[in-house]
């Protein structure tokens, strides 16, 4: 007889809670069963002690008969460390996007690497701007002491246009 560890649905509508039983491969779900072996209880927290509880001898002695666990037990069992953990099924082919979709990711892939490109690029430049600037002030002291000395030779210029300015403002009161 092919025996299977796997579980077996029972709580209220909205509510459920499993059993983990050992039974023949032709039996339905919630039906016959050989023996019981543990609980799963879905409500409970991830890590509340209470979520999965596994008879371990008893599993041991299915598991020696030859009795194969269900995929959902086999985890359970892979996490309580009776068996060696389970490998994760691959997404099927039918279960990713279609072409336009993918295409779609594809794009947005590629303009956030472009972003982040940039983003580097434009560090790089404050970076370096940066380097330039703090060698840059040593530079330009000795420049602005310079002008600052040439300050009354530019001024002189400066009146001057407004007095040239004061004729053109003569004119524009005549013509009124």
């Amino acid at each position: 007889m092919a025996t299977v560890i796997r579980l077996s649905r029972g709580g209220a509508k909205k509510r459920p809670f499993y059993s983990i039983v050992v039974t023949d491969k032709r039996s339905p779900r919630d039906g016959r069963f050989i023996e019981k072996v543990g609980t799963y209880n879905p409500m409970l927290a991830k890590d509340h002690p209470e979520r999965v509880v596994l008879k371990a001898e008893r599993i041991q002695h299915w598991l020696s008969t030859g009795a194969k666990p269900s995929d959902r037990v086999a985890k359970f069992l892979g996490q309580a460390e009776l068996i060696p953990m389970p490998a994760q099924r691959q997404t099927t082919k039918k279960s990713q996007p279609k072409a336009k979709a993918q295409e779609r990711l594809r794009e947005q892939e590629e303009r956030a690497k472009e972003a982040a490109a940039a983003a580097e690029e434009a560090a790089s430049e404050e970076a370096a701007k940066a380097e330039s600037a703090e060698e840059a002030p040593a530079e330009e002291a000795p420049a602005e002491e310079a002008p600052a000395e040439e300050t009354p030779a530019e001024e002189a210029p400066a009146e001057e246009a407004p007095a040239e300015e004061a004729p053109a403002d003569e004119a524009d009161k005549d013509k009124s």
